[in-house]
């Protein structure tokens, strides 16, 4: 009875494997490079979407349709192209790890020009805070010459 559900078993394996055909290649297939920057702009805007909803709601903008109109593709284009690539995992994870890496970059960029404007703003407050103890200071000296004056 085991040998007969194990073979069962093994028969529905091996007849439900489809052999999956790669997509043919449109005919308006989107380059390697666009395909990243257009991917890294989803990255983007699904980010900002998350973030601020209601800020993109209020100015209209719809961010899949921004998107498609920045790269000049239509949603069918970019289907295609996307399905054409993500048959090849290896090919699509090279492009995914592209746009991480850009995505890292300009995160450690904004982060460091944010440090850098942190620093900035310390140093005018540290600047404030001595003029004014020396105008306080200055008027102590006043006061104590009047006093003793």
């Amino acid at each position: 009875m085991k040998r007969y559900v194990l073979l069962l078993v093994l028969s529905v394996f091996v007849f439900s494997c489809e052999k999956r055909n790669r997509p043919p290649k449109p005919s308006n297939l989107i380059t390697k490079d666009k395909m990243e920057s257009i991917l890294y702009d989803l990255y983007v805007i699904n980010a900002a979407k998350g973030v601020n909803r209601k800020l993109l709601e209020d100015k209209g903008i719809v961010p899949e349709s921004y998107v498609l109109n920045k790269h000049q593709i239509d949603s069918a284009q970019f289907a295609q192209s996307n399905a054409y690539y993500a048959f090849d995992p290896d090919l699509y994870k090279i492009m995914v790890e592209k746009v991480r890496t850009r995505l890292e970059n300009e995160k450690k960029a904004i982060e460091d020009s944010e440090k850098k404007a942190g620093k900035e703003a310390k140093r005018r407050r540290d600047s404030i805070s001595r003029i004014n103890e020396k105008r306080r200071d200055s008027i102590k000296k006043a006061l104590k010459q009047e006093v003793s004056g």
